[in-house]
């Protein structure tokens, strides 16, 4: 159901809605499996869990969770990996600079909320043209909490200036959504992103946009259940 509200701010997750960072990750994970003689796996393998950052990007190479004793040194090398050949391969989606341009040109503020770190979060917002209007960049380690609870989605309001109630949030994981329902905003689930291992039609987003600026039409309201 659309009810009649003027959206004010859009905050959107990173990884897998405005940016296609999956070759990146996937290379470096399996350059720990070509480290230890194992053979490459193919970057299908790895693209559906690239929303879950290292947790996922681990699990398919190695097939370990993090709980297991090893996890926390593989993923830091991990990290040392990603960190050596973040923007060699990663994208803006289609549609996404468009979408950003249009709701600088319409005065509507926009910022992210991701689970990536500010150890990477900071460079790679900085380092890519898009990000230079947004008002507001919280990693996952802003706050004392990451998605799914909506402290990160609540700061980002919070910067950007407006109640958390008059935000839409977009992202690709349920965790996008679970985070934007518990703060109180409108939640879209971008289908063209991840999407990892659930079903997104079991989300409960208020909306789905099979592309980036299938979002605007949405803009003159607040999107409820």
């Amino acid at each position: 159901m659309m009810i009649a509200h003027d959206v004010k701010a859009v905050l959107f997750d990173l990884d897998g809605t405005l940016i296609d960072s999956a070759p990146d990750l996937g290379a470096a994970a399996d350059q720990m499996r070509i480290a230890r003689g194992l053979p490459s796996l193919p970057y299908e393998r790895y693209r559906p869990m690239a929303g879950a950052g290292a947790r996922g990007m681990l699990g398919v190479a190695f097939g370990i969770t993090p709980d297991h004793a090893d996890f926390p040194a593989l993923r830091e090398e991990f990290f040392r990996n990603y960190e050596a050949c973040m923007t060699q391969r990663t994208y803006v989606f289609e549609g996404v600079k468009q979408l950003i341009d249009s709701l600088v040109e319409r005065d509507v503020p926009w910022g992210v909320v991701t689970n990536k770190s500010m150890r990477f979060t900071g460079p790679l917002t900085k380092g890519m043209p898009l990000f230079a209007s947004a008002r507001a960049v919280v990693g996952g380690d802003s706050t004392p909490y990451s998605k799914p609870h909506p402290a990160p989605l609540l700061e980002a309001a919070r910067q950007v200036g407006v109640k958390p109630i008059e935000c839409l949030y977009v992202g690709d994981d349920v965790r996008d959504v679970q985070a934007g329902k518990a703060a109180g905003m409108g939640t879209v689930a971008a289908t063209y992103g991840y999407l990892g291992a659930t079903d997104v039609k079991d989300w409960g987003a208020d909306v789905h946009i099979e592309t980036p600026l299938a979002l605007l039409p949405l803009l003159k309201f607040r999107v409820a259940a």
